[in-house]
């Protein structure tokens, strides 16, 4: 494509930022809908986002992503945040705020929608079901607040340190007081034969930690097999490798297993969309999602 004057530029801020597989994702659609459109991974140093905040408006960069370390740490940055993103306490997407009075960005999460069109997809209802989330960083926050919200009848939020999973779930509680709703409960991560004990039925349970990554792809964060037997669908966040140790023990004790892949695919195609106004089609979502699997997996 040839960039000009008109060209315009989208990106992604992170620290590290070379391994984001956003510029494939955000390309191939531009190029499906012949978008003049560039999309740029953007390093951004410990201490400097506000200043990059301030150099990407004053650039008229249209939008971006927001990754690693930075969801929670861009917040008070930001010009407004979505009512949702707030809930969650974490934003990833970043549209330029066209107002007159305003210089800067609006906060949005879609990675709580991506989470639930992925669930959706494999035809997995939270409605009714009682969810066991794993890690209360922001990505369990903003998972607990997502299944909350879509009519989960419980959500059990496990963390190492139970102060923090406490702390999380009683925001996520307050933010959902504004729907009628106080579900969300909080325990130690180590207390979990709590949840076993008695139980007749199996959960859905989300897994939202690091453990699993390179270099620990070999561990999970809960590794008895008698949990596994009360899970009857298990998601892990991370997408790299594709089958996770967690995934793993799912399978293994007759539950079914998926990892974030999707999930990252759909929060990619609901950021495009809020900045391009432009629907991206079934086929170019299918096409994006082979392309990443090729470069991850083969």
């Amino acid at each position: 494509m040839e960039i000009n004057g008109k060209t315009k530029v989208y990106g992604i801020m992170g620290n590290p930022i070379e391994h984001s597989l956003s510029p494939l994702m955000h390309g191939m659609f531009a190029d499906a809908l012949g978008l003049d459109m560039v999309y740029v991974p953007f390093h951004v140093a410990e201490g400097q986002i506000e200043t990059a905040l301030r150099g990407a408006y004053g650039l008229n960069i249209c939008g971006m992503n927001v990754t690693v370390p930075y969801k929670n740490a861009v917040l008070p940055y930001l010009t407004e945040v979505e009512q949702r993103a707030a809930a969650a306490g974490a934003v990833n997407t970043l549209v330029h705020d066209a107002r007159e009075d305003k210089e800067g960005f609006i906060g949005y999460n879609t990675d709580m929608g991506g989470l639930w069109r992925a669930m959706h997809e494999e035809g997995i209802s939270l409605k009714g079901e009682e969810v066991i989330i794993l890690g209360a960083g922001g990505a369990g926050r903003a998972a607990a607040f997502e299944c909350a919200s879509s009519d989960a009848k419980k959500v059990y939020l496990l963390n190492r340190d139970a102060a923090k999973a406490e702390e999380v779930a009683a925001k996520v509680n307050e933010a959902l007081s504004r729907y009628g709703k106080n579900c969300v409960s909080a325990m130690a991560l180590s207390e979990y034969p709590k949840l076993l004990t008695g139980a007749e039925h199996r959960y859905i349970v989300i897994q939202c930690t690091s453990v699993g990554l390179a270099p620990k792809t070999a561990e999970a964060v809960l590794e008895d097999g008698d949990f596994y037997h009360y899970v009857k669908y298990g998601y892990d966040l991370i997408y790299t490798p594709w089958e996770t140790k967690f995934m793993s023990l799912v399978t293994a004790n007759g539950g079914v297993a998926y990892n974030g892949l999707k999930m990252l695919l759909y929060q990619g195609i609901d950021a495009f969309e809020m900045w391009t106004g432009c629907k991206v089609t079934k086929e170019s979502a299918e096409k994006v999602y082979q392309a990443i699997k090729d470069k991850l997996y083969v």
